[in-house]
């Protein structure tokens, strides 16, 4: 049996650092991080989302501000208070919570937020230092930053010699995911679904991140004996035993087959999903280091 990854746990220790660092720099140079979030409409699970994002920034002693808007927000509306958070020298990540109801352009919007301050780490130029290695410079996508944890935590720093396969190409976790293990010196493969032949370019991998969004699709003899899994996907299928009407939670990958094979295996839920928002406010206690010109913590 494989070790699971306790995604909680490892999310507990990364939001100590942030308290930590936030407390450290308060007391150094009297400044608080400070992250706005903007949420438009009454979606419940982007409430739920933005709900636990501020809870967390209070508990970690980040200022956060929320920014309700009601659901007929106009594009302009929407990017006038961006510019007004961009100009405010108290506020050093701003988050807009996605899905946008159907009338509004979400990436005019991630582009109009200052490089700086994009905490999601969603901004072409973030995503282009991330492409470059520039990891230093940027701020990286919270959820490949969150899975890359446990990679270093398992393999180190340096992967060379170690083959990884990226499951996936979307830009916000699929080619992130894959140029963070290639700056850290693995052998990388974004697979996606024009891969021909998947199964065997998985079972090459000494690390295999499954990131595609259909259910369990990674079976056992995708998996490489002893490798590391870390799954990605979180997928709401029917679950009857539960009751009429009722759903579970599973990953992209196959978790009780692929548990017998894998070395290190992380569960849904309970892997990675936690670390998303930890690295949200790890992100924004490195926008606000900078912001005051000191050295950035690492997480």
């Amino acid at each position: 049996m494989s070790v699971r990854i306790d995604g909680k746990q490892v999310a507990a220790e990364v939001i100590a650092k942030v308290k930590t660092a936030t407390a450290a720099l308060e007391a150094d140079v009297r400044v608080r991080p400070g992250l706005a979030v903007i949420i438009v409409g009454d979606d419940p699970a982007s409430h739920a989302y933005v709900s636990a994002k501020s809870k967390m920034a209070k508990e970690c002693g980040i200022t956060s501000i929320q920014h309700t808007l009601p659901e007929a927000t106009t594009q302009d509306e929407l990017a006038s208070l961006v510019q007004t958070l961009n100009a405010d020298s108290s506020i050093h990540g701003i988050l807009v919570q996605l899905p946008l109801p159907k009338h509004l352009s979400s990436d005019p919007i991630i582009q109009s937020i200052l490089p700086e301050k994009d905490v999601d780490g969603l901004h072409v130029v973030n995503a282009g230092r991330v492409a470059t290695g520039d990891l230093d410079g940027g701020l990286v996508s919270c959820t490949p930053a969150g899975a890359m944890v446990f990679v270093r935590r398992i393999h180190g720093e340096d992967l060379s010699g170690l083959n990884a396969v990226v499951i996936g190409r979307s830009n916000l976790f699929g080619k992130p995911m894959s140029a963070l293990l290639l700056a850290a010196n693995a052998t990388v493969t974004t697979a996606h679904s024009r891969t021909k032949d998947l199964p065997p370019v998985c079972r090459n991998a000494d690390i295999l991140v499954a990131a595609v969004g259909r259910p369990e699709m990674v079976k056992a003899d995708w998996v490489k004996p002893g490798a590391t899994v870390i799954d990605v996907g979180i997928n709401r299928v029917p679950a009857p035993d539960k009751g009429e009407g009722k759903f579970r939670l599973v990953g992209d990958v196959a978790f009780a087959e692929c548990e017998k094979v894998a070395g290190v295996i992380t569960p849904v839920p309970g892997g990675v999903g936690p670390m998303t928002i930890a690295m949200l406010m790890a992100n924004t206690v490195i926008a606000t280091y900078r912001s005051a010109g000191r050295k950035t913590p690492r997480f």
